[in-house]
């Protein structure tokens, strides 16, 4: 499975590389969170069946949840089977935040 590290998409950002930074954090984990990544969009990770096929084919795709585990990872394989190149981050939301990256509030 394709994943990315923190060190990675730190870089990605930097370098202004195109990719689509998606969040799928479950809400209630987001909102106690109370912030993102920045320039991610956040999608629920339970209705990925009606949303998957909004998510641009013409870039890589990075996923993160709260902790890099079983929802990135599967909505990553999902996305991926469609013919996406898709990651994961590891450590996801929980590891950008201990790594001290940059977040930003939620929006409104």
């Amino acid at each position: 499975m394709n994943r990315i590290s923190l060190c990675e998409l730190a870089e990605w950002q930097v370098a202004g590389r195109q990719f689509t930074l998606l969040d799928v954090r479950r809400a209630s984990a987001r909102q106690a969170d109370a912030a993102t990544i920045g320039g991610a969009q956040w999608f629920e990770p339970e209705a990925v069946l009606s949303w998957k096929d909004q998510v641009p084919r013409d870039r890589p795709v990075i996923l993160f949840c709260a902790q890099g585990h079983e929802i990135s990872q599967g909505i990553a394989a999902t996305l991926m089977a469609m013919g996406l190149d898709a990651r994961y981050l590891i450590d996801g939301f929980a590891g950008w935040q201990r790594a001290g990256q940059p977040t930003q509030p939620l929006p409104g």
